[in-house]
């Protein structure tokens, strides 16, 4: 095998990837990210959920708002619900797995709130529970997925907003979401605090 050869594979199937993706997912970002500013100029707060490389990208976007991105600022109220392993383990113990979300967004969120739901074949039952929990709690949703949107693409809203990535391989998916969530925090903190030349 070819070790190089197989980077340099990899490398470019990300790239056409990505590329595939800007026309189709340009202008949807963009409401997003109106969306995203809108809930915390109204000190409301942001939810995020996925599992396994999707928590991460949840518990990423939540490190950007509550820190900083690129420019200085105050931190801004984001929670990713997949970090405390005691009330997820407890859930999933007493309940199921497939509510460990749904159970937080039900407890934490509030109307105007937003939930950044992450999941690359928009098929996990977790994810999709939470986000039938956040149009209970009257919040809107914003749902990174891939393939062909899964089960939470009928369940979104007409406010909500999907960022579908159009790609059948995870890793390519994951790839585009990190991208993706980078452009939402550039783009939150630049209709926060003023685009730099």
């Amino acid at each position: 095998m070819d070790l190089v050869a197989r980077i340099k594979h990899n490398f470019q199937q990300s790239i056409e990837t990505k590329q595939q993706a800007i026309e189709v997912l340009a202008a949807p970002v963009a409401r997003a990210a109106e969306m995203l500013t809108q809930c915390l100029l109204r000190e409301r707060k942001v939810l995020s959920c996925g599992n396994g490389g999707s928590a991460g990208d949840a518990q990423h976007f939540s490190s950007e708002m509550l820190n900083r991105f690129e420019k200085e600022r105050p931190g801004l109220p984001a929670i990713a619900l997949t970090t405390d392993s005691s009330t997820l383990t407890s859930i999933a113990n007493d309940y199921q797995f497939a509510d460990i979300f749904s159970r937080q967004v039900r407890a934490l969120g509030q109307p105007g709130d937003v939930l950044l739901a992450i999941t690359t074949s928009g098929n996990s039952a977790n994810v999709v529970s939470a986000v039938a929990a956040a149009h209970e709690r009257g919040m809107t949703v914003v749902a990174l997925t891939g393939r062909d949107g899964g089960e939470i693409a009928g369940l979104l809203e007409s406010a909500d907003v999907e960022l579908r990535v159009p790609a059948q391989s995870t890793a390519r998916i994951q790839e585009v979401h990190l991208l993706i969530i980078h452009c939402l925090c550039d783009l939150i903190d630049c209709q926060l605090l003023g685009q730099e030349a």
